[in-house]
């Protein structure tokens, strides 16, 4: 046990174990709070992504590949910068990441949704016109829920990624588990102990969504896929 703690040392990260506990509190928070309004963003940029109108399903396409070319640090100080200047600081630093994540997640979101709905059978579509609903009634009613259902799987896994996506946000000084980890290192300029622990928790957040994910697939007979 010795030859261990001289290599990770457990009196320094118990001392920060509170520090760590609010980190993972954060963490998870925020990439529920993104994931929530990316997937409900998503559906809408998917809809226009699958318009007739050219300048809808345009701009919808124009967004998706901006943000696929260009990188999550990029886009992040973009927005902060960015965001007060056009509208003003209305925004701290933890609304600020958390829309600059919802704006990076939104376009994945929408191609996993679009990709949803795509596989949905046209004769779902139909039958729902043959009962007299319209085009927007069979899509909320109808298309909308099977596909989200056959996509819980790529939904989880992109969520896996925005979890990893939150630790870019330690760059504008939002506290999540990455800057806690800085945190520590920081006061105790240790290395090891810091970056390990931040590792091990976000693994362990990880296999705690593996369960979560696991519960939701057998409830809906389907076999889970996960994204690294």
């Amino acid at each position: 046990m010795n030859w261990l703690n001289g290599i990770y040392n457990f009196r320094i990260v118990s001392d920060y174990f509170e520090t760590f506990l609010n980190g993972i509190f954060n963490t998870v928070w925020i990439t529920l709070v993104c994931l929530g309004l990316s997937v409900f963003f998503g559906i809408f940029l998917a809809l226009m992504r699958m318009s007739s109108i050219s300048v809808m399903w345009r701009t919808a396409a124009a967004y998706i590949q901006f943000v696929r070319a260009t990188p999550l640090l990029i886009q992040i100080y973009l927005v902060y910068y960015g965001l007060p200047g056009l509208i003003g600081n209305f925004f701290d630093e933890t609304q600020t990441g958390i829309i600059a994540l919802t704006l990076h997640t939104t376009p994945y979101m929408a191609e996993i949704i679009r990709a949803g709905i795509v596989s949905v059978p046209k004769t779902q579509t139909e039958g729902a016109q043959a009962v007299g609903m319209n085009s927007a009634q069979a899509m909320y009613h109808i298309i909308l829920p099977q596909a989200i259902a056959k996509l819980i799987s790529p939904l989880l896994g992109q969520a896996v990624v925005l979890l990893k996506d939150t630790s870019l946000l330690s760059i504008i000084a939002v506290f999540e588990l990455m800057g806690a980890g800085l945190i520590m290192f920081s006061e105790t300029v240790s290395a090891t102990e810091s970056y390990v622990t931040t590792a091990i928790c976000y693994l362990l957040i990880y296999l705690m969504m593996l369960v979560a994910s696991g519960f939701i697939q057998r409830k809906l007979g389907g076999t889970a896929t996960y994204a690294t």
